[in-house]
């Protein structure tokens, strides 16, 4: 998609981020766009932004953003000490899917690991996200791990 710029989240990009979360019927995380979360949704950012090894990136295009993702660098001491790339809350907004958006964040996301000399990309999907696991396995990934979640809170 020409002119889509990937480049890390500003403070001033979070409504826009929360809002493509809130209009996510699948992911069940409770997010809104309501502005009394928006000190929640800050006070993540801030922490973020204050990591050395997690970053959040939007994608965008026309000066709107339009797409998001965010990366956690993990070293494992299993694999004699493997450091891989984590990509966690991948969304492109609704109106804007079936453009490529969502391809040129994962392919930014590996090229970032291959510049980085990292050992991989990994990341998770909802069981109920079929398309979204043909969309990760057209991209090169691979089926490999079951995951489990226990939520405290």
């Amino acid at each position: 998609m020409d002119g889509l710029i990937i480049r890390e989240a500003r403070e001033a990009d979070i409504a826009a981020i929360a809002a493509m979360f809130a209009a996510d019927d699948v992911g069940g995380h409770g997010d809104t766009a309501d502005e009394a979360a928006m000190p929640d949704y800050l006070a993540a950012f801030r922490a973020i932004a204050m990591s050395t090894l997690e970053t959040l990136y939007v994608a965008e295009f026309d000066g709107q953003v339009i797409g998001t993702f965010q990366t956690v660098i993990l070293t494992k001491l299993a694999g004699r000490g493997a450091v891989w790339m984590v990509v966690e809350g991948v969304q492109t907004r609704e109106d804007m899917r079936g453009r490529g958006i969502g391809a040129t964040m994962i392919r930014y996301c590996i090229a970032e690991a291959e510049k980085r000399g990292l050992s991989g990309v990994q990341l998770t999907s909802n069981m109920a996200r079929i398309d979204a696991h043909r969309f990760y396995e057209k991209l090169g990934f691979e089926k490999r791990h079951f995951g489990f979640r226990l939520k405290l809170k």
